[in-house]
């Protein structure tokens, strides 16, 4: 019996976030869906928020449309509250994550459940195939206790969002791109191997201290607030520097169709997306 040799990836490329504002004026950093990358397919956007001061978030993100893909919002400090036309509402935590299907639409809104101290998180958004698109809109919504942790070599913590560590599975569930969503916390010159998916589209972004990706001739630091794109293998390789590093470990199976999006729609042909800006006007969602 053979064993299949699992290549090592390395950081294809590296690249920063461009300070951008969203929502009434929330102020946060564009990392995928800028100039620079304008997605990462199946990923079509990667915000990461986080500020101390009131006066940047509390305007927070008013009634907006959705249709066509979908929104992980994972909160690390603060409180968000979410409602949307369809009657359901809730409240974001600091550990919590909310796996939102817009499917063929729904209008809704985040904003913020305080007034002052930290608000700190991440919005991803992620495609869905033409065949899903206009399917009926469903949350998945995780409590910090509901999302588990795992300890897989010394120094080593990680949260599993979606996709798989050893035996643990994470409580996300999205057959179209299968993802991997990892919160990865490594102790200072902690070091830890993963296999993502062969085939997936794979980046890292420490949002805490830095990281050493890849092996050997190979191995690149990436530092807090860098994005690094993923190439050449499944196997990633990751060393913590001498602060140590936090960072999210995101893959998901390419769809590899043609993208329309404006906005809040993404669909697959121009005339589909302004099939949804007319539905939009005229109140089918």
């Amino acid at each position: 019996m053979t064993t299949a040799t699992v290549h090592p990836a390395h950081v294809a490329r590296k690249l920063r976030g461009m300070p951008a504002s969203d929502g009434a004026g929330v102020k946060l950093v564009r990392v995928i869906g800028s100039p620079q990358l304008d997605m990462l397919d199946p990923f079509l956007m990667l915000d990461e928020f986080g500020t101390d001061k009131p006066e940047d978030y509390l305007a927070g993100f008013p009634s907006h449309p959705h249709r066509g893909f979908e929104t992980v919002t994972y909160m690390l400090d603060g409180r968000m509250r979410h409602k949307d036309n369809h009657g359901n509402e809730g409240v974001l935590v600091p550990g919590s994550v909310q796996w939102m299907t817009a499917g063929r639409g729904l209008i809704h809104s985040e904003m913020p459940e305080q007034e002052q101290g930290r608000m700190r998180g991440f919005q991803l958004w992620v495609n869905l195939p033409a065949r899903d698109k206009m399917t009926a809109p469903r949350y998945q919504e995780f409590a910090p206790d509901r999302i588990p942790q795992v300890r897989p070599a010394d120094g080593v913590t990680v949260k599993v969002i979606a996709g798989r560590v050893g035996d643990t599975v994470g409580p996300i569930d999205q057959p179209a791109t299968a993802p991997v969503y990892l919160d990865v916390i490594l102790a200072p010159g902690a070091a830890w191997t993963h296999e993502l998916p062969d085939g997936h589209s794979a980046f890292a972004y420490p949002y805490e201290g830095s990281v050493t990706l890849g092996r050997d001739d190979a191995a690149r630091e990436v530092l807090a607030q860098e994005l690094a794109v993923l190439g050449g293998g499944a196997e990633v390789a990751l060393r913590a520097g001498a602060d140590g590093a936090r960072l999210i470990l995101v893959a998901g199976r390419p769809i590899r169709e043609p993208v329309a999006k404006h906005g809040p729609f993404v669909m697959n042909t121009r005339e589909e997306l302004m099939q949804a800006f007319v539905d939009y006007q005229q109140g089918r969602f």
